[in-house]
């Protein structure tokens, strides 16, 4: 395989792993809430979307979450368990983010420079963040089925039949992102061992033609 391919494919790749984590992170539509319940005038007005900063409920209804300037006191065990589980989501993903940036920048620079080690360091960079991208969506995914199975549980049963919950596409775009993140990082670790066995190979046609 030749560099300059894979090198460019790692840089589109981060790109777009950026993109993707940063329009997930930006969209409500993390978790969905539909309500078909028959007989109902108004079944829109009980489904709801969400995402890491807000819940829309209906057409117009929208309300912020704010897991840092909640009253801890006044809640359960639970509750306060479920802040603390949102606090490190809105906590790690952002933080992908902006690691993503240095380590676009990083890969961009030792990409140019040609250096094994400076491609390998890159490459454990991205590799780094894929596991802070993970460890964001998997929390979140811990306190979202932690989060209904304590509705479920204050809730009458019939109350629920005709309610359907899943996950949402922008946690789908947060998990194809953590795919290009380690993408990234493995394109990265092949671009140094090109210009490893490049180098190996130049110093042995210089020995030979001596």
């Amino acid at each position: 395989m030749k560099y300059g391919p894979v090198v460019l494919t790692a840089g589109l790749t981060g790109m777009l792993s950026f993109i993707l984590l940063a329009v997930a992170i930006g969209t409500d539509y993390w978790y969905i809430i539909d309500v078909n319940k028959p007989n109902c005038t108004g079944p829109d007005d009980l489904s709801s979307h969400s995402g890491l900063w807000r819940i829309n409920e209906g057409a117009n209804k929208s309300s912020v979450i704010t897991p840092f300037t909640a009253n801890m006191s006044s809640l359960s065990e639970t509750e306060r368990h479920l802040i603390g589980l949102h606090r490190v989501v809105v906590i790690m993903l952002p933080l992908s983010l902006v690691l993503l940036v240095l380590g676009w920048i990083s890969g961009l620079v030792s990409s140019l420079a040609c250096s094994p080690k400076l491609l390998a360091a890159s490459a454990c960079y991205f590799l780094v963040c894929s596991v802070s991208t993970l460890s964001g969506v998997s929390t979140y995914i811990k306190y979202s089925n932690l989060a209904m199975e304590e509705f479920q549980r204050i809730v009458p049963p019939e109350n629920l039949t005709f309610v359907h919950v899943s996950f949402g596409w922008s946690l789908a775009t947060a998990w194809l992102s953590y795919s290009l993140e380690v993408a990234t990082g493995l394109l990265l670790m092949l671009a140094a061992r090109i210009i490893q066995m490049k180098g190996h190979y130049d110093s042995g046609v210089a020995i030979a033609m001596l």
